[in-house]
């Protein structure tokens, strides 16, 4: 009984065996007799292709990727991977016959387009990549902020600064277009499209005060101060806390009289760092004429020099000096031209005879001696300060060192008549004083002589 049961366990054992192989032989001649279709085929190139792009074989890649395009020879995919690789190698000639090959299969692929612009980028062809780029926009607004910079690279800063304006609007201002919008404006002939631009930002949105302190300064740039205080009075009605606001409200107060608003609106104007020096200089001479008529608030004007110290284009003590001067109050105008002095790192003539008449004016003839005689070591060719000490000496009654400058300083004066009577005039005094009669009628003479041939 044991006996049976291994003869049949062995038997299932053999015939298990046998169909087993003859399962492996069927399938064996199955494999045989298959053959890969084309797509198969283009399967294995195109996968093949991409593994050895990604191990930067490329031109391995590449092999791969014509044996694709040989079965699928209007596959776009496959020209635009065929590009990539081109690109990889910097070879951009096949790079972009690749891409525009893709783009004309399928023209609606932005990634075929922004293969093109990758290889206009490399070759710096900014023209063409001004050509893709409108393509891509249409895909993509966000590509206008590649365009500005084509635009500014081909030198069409027209073209840029308007796209630089619509971006602006559309989606904000950037660090990278102000820069741009900086290096165009500097050119003057752009500045009436920029004027033109901010007339209509303010149009659109009157509340916003960046368009009208851009408006201010190229108008100021331009010197044309009717416009900016135009400007500026429309800035008043739309934001009236606004600093700029204020050059018209001073303006306004003046005119109706109003001296403390106006002083109010001034020390504003002038306390601000964001209003251009030249609207800021034009406020104080025009307060200076109020004052004029209005002395109670000559105090405003001596507070209003402090907002100057750090001014370089205009010496505001010195106009305030000039200002005294012309009124005949000499101690006022001496205390601004000595301020004006104190203010500066160096000696300044016109500043200096102006203090020196005044000086004079007030009978402070020590005072112009020792100012005259220092400025002369500064100034050796200077005559007008050899005058001044002359005159000095002459009026202290130290008449030899009146004629000793006084001779000294002739030497230096050339074309200048008014100067030389002045010379002769004092010499003639010195000489009297020296008791030296023929020498002073001579000068005198011709003094007189010059005088009549004036």
């Amino acid at each position: 009984m044991v006996y049976n049961k291994m003869i049949r366990k062995s038997v299932l054992s053999l015939l298990f065996f046998v169909l087993l192989g003859n399962a492996t032989i069927v399938l064996a001649q199955t494999e045989m007799n298959y053959k890969p279709t084309d797509k198969d085929k283009f399967q294995d190139h195109f996968y093949e292709a991409l593994k050895q792009k990604g191990i930067e074989n490329y031109d391995k890649a590449i092999l791969s990727l014509e044996k694709c395009l040989k079965l699928e020879p209007e596959n776009a995919t496959v020209h635009f991977e065929l590009g990539k690789n081109y690109l990889a190698l910097k070879d951009y000639k096949n790079a972009q016959s690749a891409f525009e090959k893709a783009t004309k299969i399928d023209p609606t692929n932005k990634w075929f387009w922004i293969g093109i612009y990758d290889v206009n980028y490399a070759t710096k062809d900014y023209v063409g990549g001004i050509a893709t780029i409108n393509k891509l926009i249409t895909f993509d607004p966000k590509f206008k902020e590649d365009l500005t910079s084509l635009y500014m690279n081909t030198g069409q800063f027209d073209k840029a600064l308007a796209l630089i304006n619509e971006l602006n609007e559309t989606v904000g201002k950037s660090d990278r277009r102000e820069s741009y919008k900086i290096q165009i404006l500097s050119q003057g002939k752009y500045q009436n499209a920029e004027i033109e631009n901010l007339l209509e930002q303010i149009k659109k949105n009157p509340k916003e005060e960046s368009n009208y302190v851009n408006l201010i300064y190229y108008y100021s740039k331009n010197n044309e101060v009717e416009k900016v205080l135009e400007t500026a009075r429309q800035l008043e009605k739309e934001i009236p806390t606004s600093e700029w606001a204020q050059v018209s409200l001073f303006k306004y107060h003046l005119e109706n009289k109003d001296g403390d608003k106006a002083v109010k609106a001034m020390n504003i104007v002038l306390g601000s760092a964001k209003v251009d020096s030249k609207i800021k200089h034009r406020i104080f001479n025009e307060f200076l004429i109020f004052v004029n008529s209005n002395p109670q608030f000559e105090g405003e004007l001596e507070k209003a020099i402090g907002y100057f110290d750090t001014d370089s284009e205009v010496d505001v003590a010195k106009e305030l000096g000039k200002f005294y001067h012309s009124k005949k109050e000499w101690e006022k105008a001496i205390k601004f031209y000595e301020l004006s002095n104190q203010k500066k790192d160096k000696i300044e003539i016109e500043n200096n005879l102006l203090l020196l008449q005044v000086y004079i004016e007030t009978g402070k003839f020590d005072l112009v001696s020792k100012k005259a005689s220092d400025l002369i070591d500064f100034f050796p060719n200077q005559p007008q300060f050899y005058y001044f000490s002359g005159l000095a000496y002459n009026q202290l009654k130290q008449f030899k060192k009146a004629k000793e400058v006084l001779e000294m300083g002739m030497d230096f004066v050339v074309e200048d008549k008014n100067l030389e009577i002045n010379y002769n005039i004092q010499l003639g005094e010195a000489y009297n004083g020296l008791g030296d009669n023929a020498k002073k009628e001579f000068y005198f003479s011709k003094a007189n002589q010059l005088l009549k041939n004036k």
